[in-house]
């Protein structure tokens, strides 16, 4: 009886109704990859790695596989909502499940800021960061009264974001080579630990494949449906950002695309298509908006279940009684990305952010380990590699980012231990 219900999507008390599809799986993990992020983590990732930016992207690619498949076959064996929070307090324990909450919570609040900067850049260069602040403001005003992206407006996002892709990678193709001379002051690295750091930075434009997983509780036929969708959307997210960066790499000079702050416009009019950098723009400011509008969403929902569970304060859990949203915690993700956009640039909010997703999948490989066969593991290899290599990436990013992701966890830890002396 029960499995049945499951089938047809109709949910059991207390759960949430199954009603995604494989393609609706696949268009939530692209509107959450093919997003700003392709429009921003370029530039940096091209000043650490330089000419060798295609084979850190081959690097970023390989971990978010590893990822991609232990995080896909924990959702089927844990389909709840949570992600790797779930599944590090269930087969770690709670301190593993916290630190996963507390990497998510930090490393996608650095997202948001970043998503904010990428949308401000686009629109108004020189003036990116109050734009910024002002755009954060107005989407979470907007998420108190309960504004949701629903499936039907992330296919609209993803179609408009692919076909502004599509004349990118044409226009760089179409080019006659490097036309845009290299920034004097610029300067790029091109060694193993340029690759790795750019590597850990393009990870950053990887990372939304873990919504698949996070809507667990609702896709049908989960144990089938999310393994497929995510490789499928990391497939497709693969082939666009390779073509992305030859066509980059084809018409910009390493040291130009490393000083851009709006690369793919730059890149559309060094090679000669000048008329499409508004449409690049455009494409980029609608990409930015909706992956920051679903991130603060995101984020205030991680908070709030965590809450729930006193992992943080318990006041952020409370849900306004009319909007049924959770307004405390909505208020305090939007806070802190402000708080974040007054001090951080693009290259240091993703840096952060990576840290932070690096830390909360290295969690998720580490739970892959313990899988049994009969629970749907993983070839072993998947997860000790992708455990490796997300704790390579995360120690070779930029030391400021290193830094303050070394500190904030460390607070993290911190707060984990006072709350819990408490409740014992």
């Amino acid at each position: 009886m029960t499995s049945w219900r499951r089938r047809e999507g109709r949910a059991l008390p207390g759960e949430l109704a199954r009603r995604l599809g494989t393609t609706d799986a696949v268009v939530v993990g692209l509107s959450a990859m093919i997003g700003a992020g392709v429009f921003s983590a370029f530039a940096p990732a091209a000043a650490s790695a330089g000419p060798w930016l295609p084979a850190s992207l081959a690097l970023a690619a390989v971990v978010a596989y590893c990822n991609a498949t232990s995080s896909a076959r924990l959702a089927a064996r844990h389909p709840e909502s949570g992600g790797t929070y779930v599944y590090g307090r269930r087969r770690l324990g709670p301190l593993w499940g916290y630190l996963a909450g507390w990497g998510f919570t930090v490393g996608k609040t650095a997202s948001c800021a970043a998503m904010a900067l990428t949308f401000g850049s686009y629109v108004l260069p020189g003036l990116e960061r109050p734009l910024a602040i002002v755009a954060v403001a107005v989407l979470t005003l907007l998420n108190l009264y309960g504004v949701r992206r629903s499936a039907g407006v992330a296919r609209v996002i993803v179609a408009f974001v692919l076909a502004v892709l599509a004349l990118v990678i044409v226009a760089g193709l179409a080019g006659g080579g490097p036309v845009a001379p290299a920034p004097a002051s610029a300067h790029v690295a091109a060694d193993g630990w340029g690759v790795l750091q750019g590597a850990g930075l393009l990870f950053f434009a990887f990372a939304g494949y873990a919504r698949i997983a996070t809507l667990g509780e609702e896709v049908r036929d989960p144990a089938r449906t999310i393994p497929r969708a995510v490789g499928i959307a990391l497939g497709v997210t693969l082939a666009v950002y390779a073509l992305v960066t030859l066509a980059a790499l084809r018409t910009l000079p390493a040291e130009s695309l490393a000083a851009s702050r709006a690369p793919l416009a730059d890149l559309v009019v060094a090679a000669g298509f000048g008329g499409l950098a508004p449409v690049v723009r455009a494409g980029a400011a609608v990409a930015a908006l909706g992956a920051l509008l679903a991130l603060l969403l995101g984020v205030s929902r991680t908070v709030l279940a965590m809450a729930r569970e006193r992992d943080l304060p318990a006041a952020l859990s409370a849900v306004d009684p009319v909007r049924q949203t959770p307004r405390r915690a909505e208020l305090a993700v939007g806070g802190a990305v402000i708080v974040l956009l007054l001090v951080a640039d693009l290259r240091e909010a993703i840096g952060f952010s990576s840290f932070g997703v690096l830390v909360y999948y290295a969690v998720a490989n580490a739970c892959a380990l313990t899988l049994r066969r009969d629970e749907g593991a993983p070839p072993r290899a998947v997860p000790v590699l992708g455990l490796a290599l997300c704790v390579l990436l995360a120690a070779t990013l930029p030391a400021a980012s290193v830094l303050s992701g070394l500190a904030v966890f460390a607070a993290g830890l911190a707060i984990y231990a006072v709350r819990h002396r408490r409740v014992c």
